[in-house]
This record gives structure tokens, C-alpha cells and sequence, in this order.
């Protein structure tokens, strides 16, 4: 077997946690990268994309990655998963660290009316 890099062992560690916890709530996934910041409201037992959001968003394009792009699109996720009726979620950050754009991201989220 090969050796899992320190992200990849992150990652499966949240997520054997979160599947613990049972899926009846969406999960609201974090993906970072360079560029951008990207966040999804997911139905896991319907296997459906509830709610969405990201920096790559016409309206936010101009911010890049920054800590503002990323709350703006806590906010535009958490809006989006209200109008589909989630109220409750569970974080999902997969394999990084919550600090910075993604915690900028989930406080806003919270901020936005979104539990978890």
C-alpha cells in the first residue's frame, strides 16, 4: 500500500468522521485551490448538489483569493442552501486546514444562517 501524503490522510480522517456521525444532515464541502475557493451544499443519501457557490462567480471573479472572495461566497452558499431549505449542515473541509479562506468562508456561512 501506498503512503498517503499528509492532505490525503487529512482528508479521509474528516471524512470517516463525518460518515460517522450518520448523513442525514447535507454536508457543505469546502475545495480550495490557488486561484479560487468553492463551496457546495450536498444531499448525500439523494446524491444531489443542493446548493453552490464559488470565487470563479462573475460577480465575485474581481476579489481572487482572498479572504474576502471567500466569505463572499460563505454567504452566497449559506443564502442558496436557505432558498433550498437547509438550515443544518455539516462542515466538510476535506483536506484542509481550517484556517484562513476556508475559515473565513464558514464563519460567513454561519453568519448566513447556516448551523453547524
Amino acid at each position: 500500500m501506498a503512503k498517503l501524503s499528509l492532505f490525503a490522510r487529512r482528508r479521509q480522517r474528516v471524512r470517516t468522521a463525518i460518515k460517522s456521525r450518520g448523513s442525514a444532515t447535507p454536508r457543505l464541502s469546502v475545495h480550495r485551490t490557488g486561484r479560487h475557493i468553492y463551496a457546495q451544499v450536498i444531499d448525500d443519501l439523494a446524491g444531489k448538489t443542493l446548493a453552490s457557490a464559488s470565487s470563479n462567480d462573475k460577480d465575485i471573479a474581481g476579489l481572487g483569493a482572498t479572504k474576502d472572495a471567500a466569505a463572499d461566497v460563505g454567504k452566497r452558499v449559506a443564502a442558496a442552501a436557505k432558498k433550498a431549505g437547509v438550515s443544518k449542515v455539516v462542515f466538510d473541509r476535506g483536506g484542509f486546514l481550517f484556517h484562513g479562506r476556508v475559515k473565513a468562508l464558514a464563519d460567513a456561512a454561519r453568519d448566513g444562517g447556516l448551523e453547524f
